[in-house]
């Protein structure tokens, strides 16, 4: 198949970048309110809520005290976030895989995998992290508003103009450091995974590369994901949602092992996997329709399958 170079006079790299970025956008537009009810389950044991009980629950009490479309309450965000981090992952990983070379049956040797994609979803999340903490913040505001409490933002907008004002750039980077954690994780989970998978597969049975292959390969990402990415995205919610002093010092905690060591302790440990399942549940089929998207507009674009 034909690569970008031989395809196109707009540089490989800048089409890669869009492409993925179009793929990122259906898949979240997709998956959204399960990443909304997630985002409310693991705020839940903090100080007392306990407004809904699991996954559907939430999810049908979000719908029916606030409306149907709070589900993708947030979604502006998070759609913006993927400009940057899913083309940034994406492109970054597939620069560091050059760099560091394939072997001569085209397949990433794991240990290489594993910091290709643990690098470039660091270095992508820290670029992204100021959406993150927009989108938690505009997430919480229909909680905010059953519980009688004033809404705090009403758009993107108006999240960034507040949050500067009040605490300054500092402020957009709040839980900078478990987001970061969280995406290191993701990405080994997603990106090592799925190329690692697919790559053996081709390599070991005579399967073609094609719809099938990517959509067993993203099965096993989305699982390897969720699993090894919860924890962290469970401190990296609370601490994007505490409150802040004067000096923009946490209320509640003071670092991601202070919220880690503190959830577990009036927890338990089985709080670090809350919204396990509608994290899963999202994974499965954000990368399922992420990778058979971004690897059809490829084929389409005549570039190079990742």
């Amino acid at each position: 198949m034909s690569d970008t170079k031989n395809s196109t006079l707009i540089h490989p790299f800048f089409v890669k970048y869009a492409l993925s970025c179009i793929a990122a956008c259906v898949a979240e537009t997709v998956t959204y309110p399960l990443d909304l009810t997630k985002t409310r389950l693991q705020i839940q044991g903090e100080r007392g809520l306990t407004t809904y009980r699991g996954m559907t629950a939430t999810a049908l009490g979000i719908a029916r005290q606030e409306g149907v479309w709070y589900l993708w309450q947030g979604v502006s965000p998070a759609l913006y976030r993927h400009l940057i981090y899913t083309g940034c992952r994406i492109t970054s990983y597939e620069r560091i895989r050059d760099v560091l070379g394939k072997n001569e049956d085209n397949t990433f040797p794991l240990w290489k995998s594993i910091i290709a994609g643990m690098s470039a979803g660091g270095m992508s999340q820290f670029l992204a992290s100021p959406m993150d903490r927009v989108k938690v913040i505009m997430q919480m505001q229909g909680l905010r508003r059953l519980k009688g409490e004033p809404i705090q933002v009403k758009n993107v907008a108006d999240a960034f103009k507040k949050t500067l004002k009040s605490n300054g750039i500092r402020a957009l980077w709040k839980g900078w450091v478990p987001n970061v954690q969280r995406a290191m994780l993701v990405n080994l989970g997603d990106l090592t995974t799925y190329d690692t998978t697919k790559h053996q597969i081709l390599k070991r049975t005579n399967l073609k590369d094609g719809p099938f292959i990517h959509t067993l390969s993203s099965i096993c990402a989305g699982l390897s994901a969720a699993l090894l990415s919860t924890p962290a995205d469970v401190i990296k919610t609370r601490i994007m949602n505490q409150s802040i002093d004067e000096n923009g010092r946490g209320l509640l905690y003071k670092s991601s092992f202070d919220c880690l060591s503190k959830t577990v302790q009036n927890e338990g440990f089985a709080a670090l996997y809350k919204g396990f399942v509608p994290i899963w549940v999202r994974m499965a089929p954000w990368s399922l329709t992420f990778w058979l998207t971004y690897e059809q507009i490829r084929r389409l674009s005549r570039v190079q399958s990742f």
